[in-house]
């Protein structure tokens, strides 16, 4: 049974930063892509940033240069750092879980709230 089990979200002032993280249980490491979305009210969950296994990274136009995305494949965990945080990063984040096509898996969700 997969689990995905988020922590770190909060409120932070402008300009802050913060540090998700997302502890994987019952999943395949390797092959495996892990990222995270986000999704803010009335809009759509988009991708913030994905990393495979083998270590490739890609980002959301909007966060690069200010997030960065890790993980350790021995506690197949990985982190978002954000800095430089912005009102407009203002959602609700989701750990996601890939492997192939057939295994799709998402976190609860975590709040992230940036005041102006």
């Amino acid at each position: 049974q997969v689990q995905l089990v988020e922590s770190g979200g909060g409120l932070v002032q402008a300009g802050g930063s913060l540090r998700l993280s997302c502890a994987a249980s019952g999943v395949i490491v390797r092959g495996s892509v892990m990222g995270w979305y986000r999704q803010a009210p009335g809009k759509q969950r988009e991708l913030v940033a994905a990393a495979t296994s083998g270590g490739s990274t890609n980002y959301a136009d909007s966060v690069k240069g200010r997030f960065t995305i890790s993980r350790d494949n021995a506690k197949k965990t990985v982190y978002l750092r954000m800095n430089s945080l912005k009102p407009e990063d203002t959602a609700v984040y989701y750990c996601n879980y890939r492997w192939g096509l057939e295994y799709n898996y998402w976190g609860q969700g975590t709040q992230v709230t940036v005041s102006s």
